[in-house]
């Protein structure tokens, strides 16, 4: 049977005990965790439930792994790192965890959801600007950071550091997690039409658009002209390990190569070097939608374009214009793009009702009104 679904803009404010399909924002999150749905080794703090998601922390074990694994619709997570002789590392005083290996990290919060809640992963933008490879795992899982309706039991992290090794402690925040309700259809195309012709969504750019399935397209920036040319960041190779609890305290010069555009010159990506871009659009997210950039369409090239895509509504809102940062990574060969080339698709879904808080009110958003910008672990300006 078909599902008539309402744009939240257009219904009244809910109560956290809303039962409307969508994404769940904050005061739901917090029923979730009051009613034990969510559940935790150490008190969840308010800092960690963000308008639309929720920071999960790592526990005090990891267990470094010799390949990635799903445990399957009949295994658990445990058995798997038995079954593979795994190697326990303690965080408890900070542990390093070293480029090109692959841990599995319990996390402190586990999940009891009722049968219409389901939940998606994915890493904070703090994790992909470091280039981490984090994917969420559960028992019983046949895919990765998607959590079916129901599930009862504990969450993992799969950890690869892939260009820095890192120093990791229990509590750091790697990855977040989002709740839905019901099915939810995306947003409609006229809709999205309209709000795109407002300048509701995206701003500036190539102001290129498909509209389908409720997707916009966004284009990179390779000129910087209002960063004195500056376009991106590329990794160096065989910098020191980066401790991530460590705010605002890196060089970038020590781990990061400064790219200058030039007018109608393109950039080569080599598949062996990772990258920070950005894209030419600031990107706007209405409080009544949340947003995800999808991570890899080879429908636009052979690269990857973002490992934590996830927008929380308001970001980007109001007066903080604010453009989407580029984690870039080309695959297996060397890939040419030019200024104002679409490199990808944002993805805008229905909340289930407005957020007590929007993203950058109150504090604690490290990303709001942002332009070209690393990851909060290293200096500014």
């Amino acid at each position: 049977m078909n599902q008539t679904v309402t744009p939240s803009s257009l219904l009244p404010d809910s109560s956290p005990a809303d039962t409307r399909t969508g994404v769940l924002p904050a005061q739901q999150i917090h029923a979730l965790i009051r009613a034990k749905d969510i559940r935790a080794i150490n008190d969840i703090t308010p800092e960690q439930v963000q308008p639309a998601s929720l920071d999960l922390r790592l526990d005090k074990i990891a267990y470094r792994v010799r390949a990635s694994f799903l445990p399957g619709p009949n295994g658990n997570v445990m058995d798997k790192l038995r079954q593979l002789d795994a190697y326990e590392i303690d965080l408890s005083q900070g542990a390093v965890l070293e480029k090109g290996c692959v841990y599995v990290i319990p996390l402190q919060e586990s999940l009891d959801l009722k049968a219409d809640i389901t939940a998606t992963a994915n890493p904070k933008s703090s994790t992909g600007r470091l280039d981490i490879f984090t994917r969420l795992i559960t028992d019983k899982a046949s895919a990765f950071d998607r959590i079916e309706r129901g599930y009862k039991g504990p969450l993992y992290l799969e950890v690869a550091p892939q260009t820095f090794s890192v120093i990791a402690r229990p509590g750091v925040k790697l990855n977040q997690i989002r709740f839905k309700r019901g099915n939810p259809l995306p947003v409609g195309q006229a809709e999205l039409r309209e709000k795109f012709a407002n300048k509701e969504l995206i701003e500036g750019g190539s102001q290129q658009a498909d509209f389908r399935g409720g997707r916009i397209d966004f284009s990179i920036d390779l000129i910087g002209t209002q960063r004195n040319g500056l376009i991106g960041y590329r990794a160096r190779k065989h910098a020191d390990r980066i401790d991530l609890e460590k705010i605002g305290h890196y060089d970038p010069l020590d781990f990061w190569e400064p790219i200058h555009g030039r007018p109608n010159h393109p950039l080569v990506l080599d598949p062996a070097d990772f990258y920070i871009l950005v894209t030419q659009e600031t990107v706007k997210i209405p409080p009544d939608y949340a947003a995800e950039m999808l991570p890899y369409d080879t429908s636009v090239g052979e690269f990857r374009v973002h490992y934590a895509g996830f927008f929380d509504p308001g970001f980007g809102w109001g007066d903080t214009p604010s453009k989407a940062v580029l984690e870039v990574r080309s695959h297996d060969v060397p890939f040419l793009l030019e200024h104002g080339q679409v490199v990808g698709r944002l993805q805008y879904e229905y909340m289930a009702s407005r957020p007590e808080r929007l993203y950058g009110q109150g504090g604690g958003s490290n990303y709001q009104g942002q332009d070209l910008a690393l990851g909060k672990q290293f200096r500014r300006g």
